[in-house]
């Protein structure tokens, strides 16, 4: 009968360590102050990746600093859709507390006075049907990730989805 008692206290103690560390895990997760406001899935407008003619910068991601008093730098973070499409953050770009940046679909001009960062890309990078949004901080692990459906997510159709307030 001694046996089974330790056995059971050691089977509880085991389970116990296998579950704190995903705990943990999942709450780290969801501690960054950077996370995804919202995304412009899908482009007012007809479709057209056109560089010159497009509306690939209609398209855009907004990702704002939640925390109340640090600065975070989006340099080395990386957002990704469910298909492996990816941009990196490679340049410094300073978010204050509160602060936000909308990255955009196509070339232009990135500009911390404006809040916008432009991918250099004029392909659209988020499905119209369906997606998932996952943003990366610098060590790699998870900051923020969502997914959609257009017809789930977006009840007013207009192609904007807000997560965070």
């Amino acid at each position: 009968m001694r046996q089974r008692s330790i056995l059971a206290v050691a089977i509880t103690a085991g389970t116990l360590a296998a579950l704190v560390p995903a705990v943990s895990a999942q709450a780290a997760e969801y501690a960054s102050a950077l996370k995804v406001r919202g995304v412009q899935y899908d482009a007012p407008g007809r479709d057209s990746n056109s560089c010159s003619s497009g509306n690939t910068d209609e398209e855009y991601l907004t990702i704002k600093n939640y925390s109340p008093s640090v600065t975070v730098n989006l340099k080395g973070y990386v957002v990704k859709d469910a298909t492996g499409n990816r941009f990196s953050f490679t340049a410094n770009h300073y978010l204050q507390p509160g602060d936000y940046v909308k990255l955009r679909g196509g070339n232009g001009t990135d500009s911390d006075t404006d809040n916008v960062v432009y991918r250099g890309n004029c392909n659209f990078m988020w499905n119209n049907d369906k997606d998932t949004v996952y943003l990366y901080k610098p060590a790699g692990s998870r900051a923020d990730v969502h997914s959609y459906t257009m017809s789930g997510s977006d009840p007013d159709r207009n192609g904007y989805i807000r997560y965070h307030d």
